[in-house]
């Protein structure tokens, strides 16, 4: 009896060593008498008991890897603290245990040589203005580097880049120097625009203002012609009428005369009328004056 037990406790060790559950995203890597033998996958495996060993379990997820801060001198001699991280994945976990010590390790130092050798050969403001530039390096050169160790390095971030407090702030008075300028500016081609704005608006209304009246005075000139005309048309009907009485009554020449210079001087009495006598008219106009005279006297 006492030796079934020890039995079954064998069989029960031998069991829970020869049988291995494998999580999913991870894989085992086993050795056989201190050789490398094969990778468990996700899933149930079996192995032989104190001849195959699991030398490692390795995440086939992707990690992150945060790199101290580093401390760069950059081309102009400034000296700025960058932090970084690193966002890599094992694709072959037989590479990433037997090619290198210790994965991490090699890609922090190589994510250090790497930032100081980079941002060593730009200045501080290409720096700060070529982040992406420098990210990309970073990430084509660690994947590169990190390929023989079964690593894909797949981005590279820079957190933050800190200058000296005393470039901070002479950066921070030059940015407000430059916000002061542009708002300066701004200022100025706003009064620029509206001095402007008001000079065409007054040219504007002037030229409005004298083809107004230019309008006006038209109307003026064009409503006196009209009355002018009509004061004309009106004497010259007087005229022919007066003519008409005077041939019904069978006139002779002379009162034809006196007749016709009293219409010429009712016509001539009007403000706006304007009569023009020919030179060798007025001898007979002085003519008819005299006879007026006498028709007067006979008249008394």
């Amino acid at each position: 009896m006492p030796f079934l037990v020890i039995l079954l406790i064998i069989i029960l060790v031998l069991a829970i060593k020869s049988i291995k559950v494998v999580r999913q995203a991870e894989v085992y890597v086993i050795e056989r008498l201190g050789k490398f033998n094969k990778i468990a996958d996700a899933g149930l495996t079996i192995i032989i008991p104190f001849v195959d060993h699991v030398r490692s379990v390795v995440s086939l997820k992707e990690q992150t890897m945060d790199i101290p801060p580093q401390g760069v001198i950059t081309e102009d001699n400034v000296t700025i603290t960058i932090d970084t991280v690193v966002f890599y994945q094992i694709t072959d976990p037989a590479k990433a245990v037997y090619e290198i010590q210790s994965l991490k390790k090699g890609i922090e130092y190589l994510a250090i040589t790497t930032i100081r050798d980079i941002v060593g050969k730009m200045d501080l403001d290409s720096t700060f203005s070529s982040r992406d530039a420098i990210n990309n390096k970073l990430r084509v050169i660690l994947d590169e580097a990190t390929d023989k160790w079964g690593c894909k390095v797949n981005r590279v971030e820079i957190k933050d880049i800190t200058p000296p407090a005393d470039i901070k702030d002479a950066m921070e008075k030059q940015m407000n120097a430059e916000r002061n300028k542009r708002a300066a500016i701004l200022s100025a081609e706003g009064e620029k625009q509206a001095a402007i704005t008001i000079a065409e608006g007054r040219k504007e209304a002037a030229i409005l203002e004298a083809d107004a009246e230019k309008e006006a005075q038209i109307r003026r000139a064009a409503g006196e012609a009209q009355a002018i005309k009509e004061v004309a048309n009106a004497k010259a009907k007087e005229i022919q009428l007066v003519y008409d009485a005077i041939k019904a009554s069978n006139p002779d020449d002379k009162l034809v005369q006196l007749k016709s210079l009293e219409a010429l001087e009712q016509i001539a009495n009007g403000e706006a009328n304007k009569v023009f006598i020919p030179f060798e008219a007025t001898q007979a106009l002085s003519t008819l004056g005299a006879v007026k005279e006498i028709f007067k006297d006979d008249k008394k």
